[in-house]
């Protein structure tokens, strides 16, 4: 029994010899079994180097260079995403865009795309007719809100492309998901199902209504 103390004590001595002095002053570097490439041979930002006659790390731009993705050297707001109405759902000021982008045209094609893109991501939550009552309501999730209610009814478009990039309360971003310009049509298909929710028969065009039998 007493070997087994022994050895004991023995593994406890070699286990303190190797890693319970690990990191502490000492004359020699201590022993790294892991060293995940802790140092390496290589520069910092503005950092110095006697290789170069400047003495700089940091080498200028070569003339010529453009953005990554760019083939001129011509401003290319989309690539800067330096529109804010557009990329971000606000105005200079900061406020949330009411309306839709001038990028934005609102067509067949847009809200086709839309409804594509509201079936795949949104109606799981928000119900195919964006009354709240998706699938997920039905796995406990009972806190997803209506299109049709009067405060999202009211809400700048801007509001909503923001909600869908970064999400709000239990409902996650989707910016990683959903492009920008499919933002935009989302936020056109959801328009149309909100009026489609509240529409009467006064918003139909003359041209249409013997179509739905009104004289």
């Amino acid at each position: 029994m007493r070997y087994a103390y022994f050895l004991l004590f023995f593994i406890v001595v070699v286990g303190v010899s190797i890693f319970g002095f690990r990191g502490s002053i000492h004359t020699k570097p201590p022993l790294e079994v892991f060293p995940d490439m802790d140092r390496q041979a290589k520069y910092h930002p503005q950092g110095q180097s006697p290789f170069f006659a400047d003495g700089r790390a940091s080498r200028p731009t070569p003339a010529g260079t453009v953005a990554f993705g760019r083939t001129s050297i011509e401003a290319n707001a989309d690539y800067l995403k330096g529109d804010s109405a557009y990329y971000a759902g606000k105005a200079a000021d900061g406020s949330f865009v009411k309306g839709f982008p001038e990028q934005v045209t609102i067509d067949a094609r847009l809200m086709e795309r839309g409804h594509q893109r509201y079936e795949i991501y949104c109606a799981p939550c928000h119900g195919a007719t964006g009354d709240g009552n998706g699938i997920t309501k039905q796995y406990g999730m009972g806190a997803t809100p209506t299109f049709h209610d009067a405060r999202l009814r009211d809400m700048a478009e801007g509001e909503i492309f923001n909600t869908i990039t970064h999400g709000k309360g239990n409902m996650l971003s989707y910016a990683d998901k959903v492009e920008t310009s499919d933002r935009w049509a989302i936020i056109a298909y959801v328009r149309a199902l909100q009026r489609a929710h509240n529409g009467t028969v006064a918003d139909v065009p003359p041209s249409h209504k013997s179509e739905l039998g009104i004289q």
